[in-house]
């Protein structure tokens, strides 16, 4: 019999992944490389990204840092580019670029807004249409993992996230949609929906104690994410053992999507 654990290896793929340079990017990535996948690694902060390619090629992994700004023209055709030219294929997308906004929705800032949905959804679809367009043109199919949320399908707590949550409802429904446009050229589509993991971008939202805590006994599991957590979830999305799975949203929240 063989190995069932060498499905979920990813040797010789190129994958891309964006908001690599903090948080759940970075988890990702790492996670990616060390499972054999060479990763273009892009984000708006030049110094981290270095590091973060310097660390992965130290660990014997394969990683070009490429900064882009995921709301300029064009920079999903240059991180396409990038990837062909460095390894001669693309095989997988992680869309995890994002933004948000704290704000009472009756005084939401609506251009803020828009900046969120333009970051979290338009920007996505852009560097995901590019990217499939690539694939299609191989031959050989690939994957795609978009990154939802916890508040992809359920309100938020305390202050208000109305941008957040409309661009992570978007993103399941796209989600759903590229998954059967493009499955018959053997593209997965699929979804990461993280419930509570420490990072920057939500660092502001748990500032309080007792917001943290309330988090926390909101999860049955009663305790945050760990990298571990999302970086097992990211490889099975990727890899071959997966290769059935497509058009859905793996929630990584221990638990609190049950309530």
């Amino acid at each position: 019999m063989s190995d069932p654990t060498a499905r979920f290896r990813l040797d010789g793929q190129a994958a891309i992944v964006t908001g690599a340079s903090s948080g759940l990017g970075q988890i990702m990535a790492r996670a990616l490389a060390g499972a054999g996948c060479a990763v273009v690694l892009a984000a708006r902060r030049a110094p981290e990204l270095g590091a973060l390619a310097e660390e992965i090629a130290g660990s014997g992994g394969r990683a070009l840092a490429r900064p882009s700004d995921v709301r300029e023209d064009g920079h999903a055709e240059r991180l396409v580019a990038a990837v062909l030219e460095a390894y001669g294929r693309l095989d997988g997308l992680v869309l995890n670029a994002g933004a948000s906004t704290l704000a009472p929705a009756e005084a939401e800032d609506l251009d803020a807004f828009a900046q969120v949905l333009e970051v979290n959804v338009t920007a996505q679809m852009r560097l995901a249409a590019a990217g499939a367009r690539a694939m299609m043109a191989a031959g050989r199919g690939g994957w795609m993992i978009g990154m939802s949320s916890i508040l992809g399908i359920r309100a938020g707590t305390g202050a208000g996230v109305a941008a957040y949550t409309a661009s992570k409802g978007a993103v399941e429904q796209l989600t759903r949609e590229l998954a059967r446009q493009w499955a018959p050229h053997g593209i997965r589509v699929n979804a990461l929906a993280p419930g509570y993991f420490p990072t920057a971008m939500n660092a502001p939202m748990v500032a309080d104690p007792e917001r943290r805590r309330a988090l926390l006994a909101r999860t049955p599991l009663a305790r945050a994410g760990e990298p571990i957590d999302l970086a097992g979830a990211a490889v099975f999305l990727a890899s071959p053992a997966a290769r059935f799975v497509t058009g859905q949203t793996l929630r990584v929240d221990g638990g609190m999507s049950v309530w």
